[in-house]
């Protein structure tokens, strides 16, 4: 449905898209048209494909194996990969869940997999991280000291077991430069996430910085002279406690704080914090089965 949802945008990047998955065609038909989706959604019988890329998860056949199902291991593997309450012979065959980028050749060019089944990396955070661009959603302009700093969250609505993206854009004035983490002595530049139950930001990686050199004192530190930009990434937990928690819930906000130091060729100004706040909506999960109970 998220994928439906953003396939105009993953289309107007030059990119096609393609769902396979262990289920029957009946099934995958009968949501298809239920949902109304509109690209391939892809029957493998047998899991034949899945298994060729490697990515038959097995996890399902221990928890259902009497000799095996009660080893913590394996009921701490099903709990991250198959189900919060374990195993059905209806789950063997199935697939970890990820996303494969090809060319035009069929190469497989980037993969990303989940680490937690109920949750999945929603498509416009997966293009931010490829670069391909495609976001849908109106940036804000913050006024910072010494740069300038444009924000959006990478969807403007998210669910429960959403792994999205903050994405901040960095552009230092002429002549000024902001310092990178491992700046010794300066306040480098990082963001803050604040804490919320069942909101999880993830290690927030840095960009390549230069190395300044700094004559007057001989110093050679790391720093940012050019426009950067900052993916924070965050996941909106999916368990059933988080669930309960955002139901009826039209809005989720995040705040944090955004501190750096700024410096030209003869001043260091003083560090900088600022105060930054997202507001996404939320939309309930789907629970309708899709094929009908058999009589």
């Amino acid at each position: 449905m998220e994928l439906q949802s953003r396939l105009d945008s993953i289309r107007a990047q030059g990119l096609g898209l393609a769902v396979i998955s262990y289920d029957s065609r009946e099934t995958m038909a009968a949501f298809s048209k239920l949902r109304g989706i509109t690209f391939p959604l892809l029957a493998d019988p047998g899991s034949v494909i899945i298994k060729r890329f490697g990515l038959l998860n097995s996890v399902p056949e221990m928890a259902l194996d009497a000799a095996r199902k009660d080893d913590p291991l394996v009921k701490q593997e099903t709990a991250q990969f198959v189900s919060l309450f374990g195993g059905r012979a209806t789950m063997v065959g199935m697939a970890f869940p990820g996303t494969f980028l090809l060319d035009r050749r069929g190469k497989v060019t980037s993969r990303f997999f989940e680490d937690f089944y109920i949750e999945r990396n929603t498509a416009s955070s997966l293009m931010i991280k490829l670069g391909v661009g495609g976001v849908h959603v109106a940036g804000t302009e913050v006024a910072g000291a010494h740069l300038k700093l444009r924000t959006y969250p990478s969807d403007a609505s998210v669910a429960v077991g959403n792994r999205f993206s903050l994405v901040l854009e960095l552009s230092p004035e002429a002549r000024v430069h902001v310092y990178a983490p491992g700046a010794k002595g300066y306040r480098a530049v990082s963001l803050k996430i604040d804490p919320q139950p069942f909101v999880r930001a993830l290690e927030l990686p840095f960009p390549q910085s230069d190395i300044y050199h700094f004559k007057p004192l001989k110093e050679r530190v790391p720093v940012y002279q050019k426009p950067f930009q900052l993916v924070q990434e965050i996941v909106l937990e999916g368990t059933p406690a988080a669930q309960a928690a955002f139901k009826g819930k039209e809005f989720v906000t995040i705040t944090g704080t955004l501190e750096y130091q700024a410096c030209d060729d003869r001043v260091c100004f003083n560090p900088v914090r600022l105060p930054l706040s997202w507001r996404l909506g939320l939309r309930e999960l789907i629970r309708t089965p899709t094929l009908p109970a058999k009589p």
